[in-house]
């Protein structure tokens, strides 16, 4: 299993929307970084959900369901989406200042390439921003 991190302006599109909605389509997205990640991920891995701008902080986790396909918002095959659906929703969230707090997630996409809206999250990553959520 690999492990992601996408960002969402809450205002665009929260996490309670999400869970609402109860699953979604990431798409829209015009940076090849982030699309090469989208297209790495597979059904079944775990994404982070980052509220940007407003919060700064990971509030959840989802869970992709539907792996990289043409993105529907354009004509353009160099794009892609991937559908994610709610997993957990973070009792307390995780900080961007926590997160740059944590020495050990120094090397952290979110932390390195602060813009890019699609990153790829290590295992030590992962485990570390779950055990600072608790």
């Amino acid at each position: 299993m690999n492990y992601w991190l996408v960002k969402s302006e809450p205002f665009k599109y929260s996490w309670q929307q999400f869970e609402k909605d109860g699953e979604t389509f990431w798409d829209g997205v015009r940076n090849y970084a982030a699309r090469n990640n989208l297209k790495a991920m597979k059904k079944g891995d775990l994404v982070f959900w980052y509220h940007s701008n407003e919060g700064l902080e990971i509030v959840g986790i989802a869970k992709v369901i539907k792996e990289a396909y043409q993105d529907p918002t354009t004509t353009d095959s160099a794009w892609v989406a991937v559908n994610l659906k709610p997993y957990k929703k973070f009792k307390k969230p995780v900080t961007l200042a926590q997160i740059k707090a944590e020495k050990t997630l120094a090397d952290m996409d979110l932390v390195r390439f602060s813009r890019l809206s699609v990153g790829r999250v290590k295992e030590h990553e992962w485990q570390t921003v779950l055990a600072l959520s608790k």
